[in-house]
């Protein structure tokens, strides 16, 4: 990710982000997403996308169900601007998992498990009673630095 760029703009020259590009333009969530933010995302990779039941995507990027999209991707969205650093800090001092409120307002909770990437973040956890599909998959995190 370059800090000079702000999410929308990383996520476009991601190779490993194309179908979170797809999916935000379909939800209209660019200008938000480029807005004042500061915002972090934890954004799900085509490789996430792609552990998903076959059919999965294609009906989520339909224009009739925009907003269980919207649901889904804003879940996947922090205020603030966090860093691998600020990261690891708070997955330590809360006892190896940390959890921040969404722009929905709702818990996503996030485990660091050494070894597997450079990327600390491997998991996020919703409620029970959310449906965001691919909060248990691979994400990265992309975190809004020009606001």
């Amino acid at each position: 990710m370059y800090p000079s760029k702000n999410i929308i703009q990383n996520a476009v020259n991601s190779k490993d982000n194309t179908t979170l590009v797809a999916a935000v333009k379909a939800a209209g969530l660019v200008d938000t997403l480029q807005g004042p933010g500061p915002f972090t995302v934890f954004a799900p990779t085509n490789e996430a996308f792609a552990q998903l039941p076959p059919g999965t995507v294609e009906t989520l990027l339909k224009p009739e169900n925009k907003g269980q999209l919207t649901t889904v991707l804003t879940y996947h969205v922090v205020p603030g601007h966090l860093t691998t650093a600020d990261l690891k800090n708070a997955v330590k001092e809360a006892g190896g998992q940390a959890t921040f409120t969404t722009v929905q307002g709702e818990p996503l909770t996030i485990t660091e498990k050494a070894g597997l990437s450079t990327s600390p973040i491997r998991k996020a956890t919703p409620r029970a009673s959310q449906s965001p599909m691919f909060c248990n998959r691979m994400a990265s995190f992309m975190s809004s630095t020009k606001f």
